[in-house]
Protein backbone atom coordinates (compact mmCIF):
# COMPACT_ATOMS: atom_id res chain seq x y z
CA UNK A 1 0.00 0.00 0.00
CA UNK A 2 1.26 3.37 -1.21
CA UNK A 3 1.40 5.96 1.50
CA UNK A 4 0.50 9.79 -0.05
CA UNK A 5 2.66 11.94 0.21
CA UNK A 6 2.17 15.32 1.47
CA UNK A 7 2.60 18.11 -0.74
CA UNK A 8 4.55 21.21 1.02
CA UNK A 9 2.99 23.92 -0.66
CA UNK A 10 4.65 27.49 -0.18
CA UNK A 11 2.68 29.88 2.44
CA UNK A 12 2.23 33.09 1.60
CA UNK A 13 4.21 35.37 3.52
CA UNK A 14 2.31 38.04 5.37
CA UNK A 15 5.20 40.56 5.22
CA UNK A 16 5.74 42.62 1.94
CA UNK A 17 8.73 43.98 1.49
CA UNK A 18 9.12 48.04 0.72
CA UNK A 19 11.38 48.88 -2.00
CA UNK A 20 14.02 51.25 -0.57
CA UNK A 21 13.25 53.91 -2.95
CA UNK A 22 9.54 54.21 -1.41
CA UNK A 23 11.85 54.02 1.85
CA UNK A 24 13.86 57.18 0.50
CA UNK A 25 10.90 58.92 -0.48
CA UNK A 26 8.97 58.43 2.39
CA UNK A 27 11.64 59.75 5.01
CA UNK A 28 12.29 63.12 2.72
CA UNK A 29 8.43 63.84 2.82
CA UNK A 30 8.77 63.38 6.88
CA UNK A 31 11.87 66.05 6.34
CA UNK A 32 10.14 68.31 4.00
CA UNK A 33 6.99 68.23 6.36
CA UNK A 34 9.28 69.12 9.89
CA UNK A 35 11.03 72.00 8.03
CA UNK A 36 7.84 73.24 7.00
CA UNK A 37 6.48 73.16 10.31
CA UNK A 38 9.84 74.93 11.77
CA UNK A 39 9.69 77.49 9.53
CA UNK A 40 5.88 78.08 10.50
CA UNK A 41 6.54 77.99 13.70
CA UNK A 42 9.68 80.78 13.54
CA UNK A 43 7.67 82.67 11.43
CA UNK A 44 4.74 83.28 14.37
CA UNK A 45 6.80 83.62 16.36
CA UNK A 46 8.45 86.54 14.65
CA UNK A 47 5.27 87.93 14.24
CA UNK A 48 4.38 87.78 17.38
CA UNK A 49 7.91 89.27 18.32
CA UNK A 50 6.97 92.46 15.80
CA UNK A 51 3.66 93.48 17.04
CA UNK A 52 5.13 93.29 20.78
CA UNK A 53 7.45 95.30 19.49
CA UNK A 54 5.24 97.74 17.84
CA UNK A 55 2.92 98.33 20.53
CA UNK A 56 5.46 99.03 22.92
CA UNK A 57 6.24 101.98 20.70
CA UNK A 58 2.91 102.48 19.96
CA UNK A 59 2.23 103.29 23.98
CA UNK A 60 5.24 105.45 23.59
CA UNK A 61 3.86 107.79 21.18
CA UNK A 62 0.43 107.85 22.88
CA UNK A 63 2.20 109.22 25.79
CA UNK A 64 1.25 112.91 26.97
CA UNK A 65 4.04 113.62 25.35
CA UNK A 66 3.11 113.26 22.20
CA UNK A 67 0.28 115.38 22.36
CA UNK A 68 2.30 118.46 22.26
CA UNK A 69 0.88 121.94 21.57
CA UNK A 70 2.94 122.11 18.28
CA UNK A 71 1.77 118.77 17.14
CA UNK A 72 0.26 118.74 13.53
CA UNK A 73 -3.17 119.61 13.08
CA UNK A 74 -5.23 116.60 11.88
CA UNK A 75 -4.98 117.00 7.85
CA UNK A 76 -1.45 118.60 8.09
CA UNK A 77 0.39 115.59 9.14
CA UNK A 78 4.34 115.24 8.76
CA UNK A 79 4.99 111.91 6.46
CA UNK A 80 5.87 108.91 8.19
CA UNK A 81 8.94 107.56 7.41
CA UNK A 82 8.31 104.26 6.31
CA UNK A 83 7.74 101.53 9.12
CA UNK A 84 6.94 104.07 11.73
CA UNK A 85 4.14 102.76 14.25
CA UNK A 86 0.95 104.29 13.22
CA UNK A 87 -1.70 103.33 15.14
CA UNK A 88 -3.75 99.66 16.01
CA UNK A 89 -6.63 98.53 14.14
CA UNK A 90 -8.94 96.13 15.77
CA UNK A 91 -12.48 94.27 14.76
CA UNK A 92 -13.26 92.62 17.67
CA UNK A 93 -16.29 90.45 15.97
CA UNK A 94 -13.73 88.57 13.49
CA UNK A 95 -10.82 88.80 16.15
CA UNK A 96 -8.59 91.46 14.22
CA UNK A 97 -6.43 93.38 15.92
CA UNK A 98 -2.74 94.53 14.68
CA UNK A 99 -0.65 97.25 15.04
CA UNK A 100 -0.67 99.48 11.76
CA UNK A 101 2.54 100.68 10.58
CA UNK A 102 3.24 103.12 7.77
CA UNK A 103 4.78 101.44 4.29
CA UNK A 104 2.75 98.77 2.19
CA UNK A 105 5.89 97.05 0.80
CA UNK A 106 7.17 93.37 2.14
CA UNK A 107 9.15 93.99 4.88
CA UNK A 108 6.16 96.34 6.66
CA UNK A 109 3.44 93.73 5.83
CA UNK A 110 5.47 91.23 6.93
CA UNK A 111 5.29 92.08 10.60
CA UNK A 112 2.50 94.49 10.47
CA UNK A 113 -0.65 95.99 8.81
CA UNK A 114 0.55 98.87 6.84
CA UNK A 115 -0.75 102.07 5.97
CA UNK A 116 -0.71 102.97 2.22
CA UNK A 117 1.00 106.04 1.45
CA UNK A 118 -0.58 108.52 0.08
CA UNK A 119 -3.95 108.16 1.68
CA UNK A 120 -5.26 109.54 4.33
CA UNK A 121 -4.45 109.44 7.88
CA UNK A 122 -6.38 107.27 10.04
CA UNK A 123 -9.47 109.82 11.92
CA UNK A 124 -8.60 112.42 9.51
CA UNK A 125 -11.11 113.45 6.60
CA UNK A 126 -10.32 111.42 3.45
CA UNK A 127 -9.72 107.93 2.50
CA UNK A 128 -7.58 106.19 5.09
CA UNK A 129 -6.65 102.74 3.50
CA UNK A 130 -4.74 99.76 5.07
CA UNK A 131 -3.28 97.01 3.81
CA UNK A 132 -2.44 93.54 5.37
CA UNK A 133 -1.78 89.79 4.21
CA UNK A 134 -4.71 87.22 3.77
CA UNK A 135 -2.96 84.29 5.88
CA UNK A 136 -2.22 86.77 8.81
CA UNK A 137 -3.23 89.49 9.86
CA UNK A 138 -6.17 90.41 7.86
CA UNK A 139 -7.66 86.46 7.88
CA UNK A 140 -10.66 87.37 9.80
CA UNK A 141 -12.08 89.54 7.00
CA UNK A 142 -13.46 86.52 5.18
CA UNK A 143 -15.88 86.56 7.81
CA UNK A 144 -16.71 90.49 7.99
CA UNK A 145 -19.88 91.92 7.50
CA UNK A 146 -21.70 95.16 6.59
CA UNK A 147 -22.46 96.91 10.47
CA UNK A 148 -19.21 95.54 11.65
CA UNK A 149 -17.55 97.80 14.00
CA UNK A 150 -13.69 98.87 13.34
CA UNK A 151 -11.67 100.54 15.96
CA UNK A 152 -8.51 102.09 14.98
CA UNK A 153 -6.64 103.93 17.62
CA UNK A 154 -3.57 106.55 16.75
CA UNK A 155 -1.42 109.30 18.45
CA UNK A 156 -4.12 111.31 18.04
CA UNK A 157 -7.37 109.62 19.27
CA UNK A 158 -9.82 106.77 18.67
CA UNK A 159 -11.45 106.68 15.99
CA UNK A 160 -14.92 104.07 15.73
CA UNK A 161 -15.15 102.59 11.92
CA UNK A 162 -18.66 100.75 10.56
CA UNK A 163 -18.36 98.70 7.50
CA UNK A 164 -20.14 99.79 4.75
CA UNK A 165 -19.82 97.18 2.32
CA UNK A 166 -17.06 94.83 0.88
CA UNK A 167 -16.40 93.83 -2.37
CA UNK A 168 -13.55 91.96 -4.87
CA UNK A 169 -11.61 93.95 -6.94
CA UNK A 170 -8.73 93.13 -10.14
CA UNK A 171 -5.13 94.20 -8.56
CA UNK A 172 -5.41 97.30 -11.10
CA UNK A 173 -8.35 98.91 -9.67
CA UNK A 174 -6.83 101.60 -7.81
CA UNK A 175 -10.50 103.25 -7.64
CA UNK A 176 -10.99 101.94 -4.39
CA UNK A 177 -8.33 104.48 -2.74
CA UNK A 178 -9.67 107.45 -4.28
CA UNK A 179 -9.81 110.48 -1.74
CA UNK A 180 -13.01 111.21 -0.13
CA UNK A 181 -14.27 114.24 1.24
CA UNK A 182 -15.42 112.55 4.96
CA UNK A 183 -13.32 110.54 6.94
CA UNK A 184 -13.39 107.22 5.53
CA UNK A 185 -11.55 103.58 5.72
CA UNK A 186 -10.43 101.30 3.38
CA UNK A 187 -8.75 97.37 4.16
CA UNK A 188 -7.23 95.54 1.36
CA UNK A 189 -6.24 92.37 1.33
CA UNK A 190 -5.49 89.47 -1.34
CA UNK A 191 -8.53 87.33 -2.42
CA UNK A 192 -9.42 84.44 -2.53
CA UNK A 193 -8.82 83.63 1.67
CA UNK A 194 -7.83 79.79 0.41
CA UNK A 195 -6.03 80.47 -2.83
CA UNK A 196 -1.96 78.48 -2.50
CA UNK A 197 0.38 80.82 -3.88
CA UNK A 198 0.09 84.83 -4.80
CA UNK A 199 -3.92 85.58 -5.02
CA UNK A 200 -5.08 87.10 -8.27
CA UNK A 201 -7.58 89.59 -6.78
CA UNK A 202 -8.11 91.85 -4.15
CA UNK A 203 -10.83 91.79 -1.20
CA UNK A 204 -12.00 95.61 0.05
CA UNK A 205 -13.50 96.38 2.82
CA UNK A 206 -14.70 99.99 2.75
CA UNK A 207 -15.86 101.75 6.12
CA UNK A 208 -17.17 105.26 7.44
CA UNK A 209 -16.72 106.75 10.79
CA UNK A 210 -19.80 105.85 13.21
CA UNK A 211 -22.33 108.61 13.40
Amino acid sequence: MLRARRLALPVASTKVAIPGTLVLIERAMLAVGVVLLGWYALSQLQIAYDQAVASRQFEEIRMPVAKAANAPAPGRRLSLATGAVVGRVEIPRVGVSAIVREGDDTRTLRGAVGHIPGTAFPGDRGNAALAGHRDTFFRGLRDIRKGDDILLSTSAGDVHYVVRNTRVVEPTDVSVLTPTSQSTLTLVTCYPFNYIGAAPRRFIVQAEVAK
